[in-house]
């Protein structure tokens, strides 16, 4: 009981200024069918496979152009670059990155709504075995494509969301 008095006034305060959640209104929700409506161009390399796959499953569609209002380019940059050089010129250390400049476009009207970049890296402990090095090398491309696809579809959401607001009649109820 305790609980629900303290952080009752905290749900007030929320509610009162005004903060709505992004998905609000779950799938059928303006940022939802936005995001679904979004095809996302092929990307080369094993990186963008894994990058557009990411991105292809935050965003709820099957990589179909079907229906698609917008489409995100993305170019990638994979760097695997060895750090800590050793006395016998061997690496102990290598720090994958993973950058993407990403556009979202209006396919109606051939604008650009977004151009912005979102990018991440992860440190690799080299060790005696080969297999084991190049399987943590190749985890961390794997982590590197979430957490960057997550970045895209964040902003993009953002976007969205802010376009939603600005196309809403102003005496529309929230």
């Amino acid at each position: 009981m305790i609980r629900v008095i303290l952080f009752a006034p905290m749900a007030l305060l929320l509610a009162s200024c005004g903060l709505t959640p992004m998905y609000a209104g779950g799938s059928s929700g303006a940022v939802a069918q936005g995001l679904g409506q979004i095809t996302v161009s092929d990307i080369p390399y094993r990186s963008g496979w894994l990058l557009q796959g990411e991105l292809n499953q935050r965003l709820g569609n099957s990589g179909s152009t079907g229906g698609a209002i917008y489409r995100l380019d993305v170019r990638l940059d994979d760097e695997l670059e060895g750090l800590g050089v050793l006395n016998d010129d061997t690496v102990s250390r290598e720090r994958r990155t993973l950058r993407a400049r990403y556009q979202l476009v209006d396919i109606a009207a051939d604008t650009i709504l977004i151009d912005a970049t979102a990018g991440s890296d992860a440190g690799i402990d080299v060790v005696s075995s080969e297999y084991a090095t190049i399987a943590a090398e190749q985890r961390a491309l794997e982590n590197l494509a979430k957490e960057v696809a997550d970045q895209i579809v964040t902003r993009v959401a953002l976007e969205l969301r802010t376009r939603g607001e600005a196309t809403k009649p102003a005496s529309a109820p929230e």
